[in-house]
């Protein structure tokens, strides 16, 4: 499921990509491409893996739960089919279950750095696909535990990301994005290490993008 919302964004991309000719409804001094300084503002939803492994040699079994709120991204395209994305927001809270009841909880700050590519760069398509790689760096807050304390360690790890904006003028777009981050962190409950939780969540933003 979480690897098809993935193909799905961007298939959707190249799609309607082929669908457009770039010569349609676009004058030249539209097109998207080498110098742009961008920014992307939208509600993006967290959905960690479905197994989050275990703790205490086995003895828990962690799930970590869904959570969505506002998220940004900064940008610059350097040449007309490269350019560089930074994903950021305010922390996401997530409940996480403990041998299936509620019984602890954290905040997290993943901020995502890519490198993306335009097919369709520099052109005066009006769908404009991309993909990117790059690396997350994940902070923790806020740990909770019922009965005792809670400690997760920051992470860091690979990013992957597709994504297509709809160009509706000179400086807006529709998009939708889609990241893989592998997140992996080293628990501490009580001061002992009791293992590692891996959340390697798909995060999903739709919403307008603003080119300056």
């Amino acid at each position: 499921m979480r690897h098809s919302v993935l193909t799905a964004v961007l298939a959707s991309g190249l799609v309607a990509a082929s669908a457009v000719h770039s010569g349609d409804a676009l004058a030249a001094d539209l097109q998207y491409g080498a110098g742009d300084i961008f920014t992307r503002i939208g509600v993006a939803k967290v959905s960690p893996k479905s197994d989050n492994g275990s703790l205490a040699s086995g003895s828990i079994d962690v799930d970590v739960q869904s959570e969505s709120g506002p998220a940004f991204t900064l940008g610059y395209r350097f040449t007309d089919k490269l350019g560089v994305e930074l994903l950021a927001a305010k922390p996401f809270e997530h409940d996480i279950k403990l041998n299936g009841a509620n019984q602890a909880s954290t905040k997290h700050l993943p901020p995502t750095l890519t490198l993306q590519y335009y097919p369709l760069g520099g052109t005066q398509a009006r769908v404009q696909p991309y993909a990117g790689l790059g690396v997350n760096y994940t902070t923790f807050s806020d740990e909770k535990v019922d009965g005792s304390s809670l400690e997760l360690d920051d992470s860091w790890g690979a990013a992957g990301q597709v994504g297509v904006d709809l160009v509706i003028d000179d400086h807006w777009a529709l998009n939708a994005a889609a990241w893989y981050l592998d997140i992996d962190t080293d628990a501490k409950v009580g001061g002992n290490d009791v293992g590692t939780v891996e959340i390697d969540p798909v995060v999903v933003m739709a919403g307008l993008s603003y080119r300056f």
